[in-house]
């Protein structure tokens, strides 16, 4: 009735754990990818807020000398 997993042979075992590095190797390239994308888009949120920032405080000033 109960049908034990059947372990393949050693060649087979080879291929999947040989497909396996590669699919791993992909996703840390991706990851990899990813992380560099994030670290641009926080870098241009960063300028972004400083620019805000800047002028936020400009037109502080500028309406104190008025």
């Amino acid at each position: 009735m109960n049908q034990q997993p059947r372990i393949p042979d050693a060649e087979t075992r080879k291929r999947h754990v040989e497909k396996m590095r590669e699919v791993c190797r992909q996703l840390d390239a991706l990851t990899l990818n990813l992380d560099e994308l994030i670290a641009i888009f926080e870098a241009d949120n960063r300028r972004q807020r400083r620019e805000r920032l800047a002028g936020k405080y400009r037109r502080v000033e500028s309406q104190v000398v008025e």
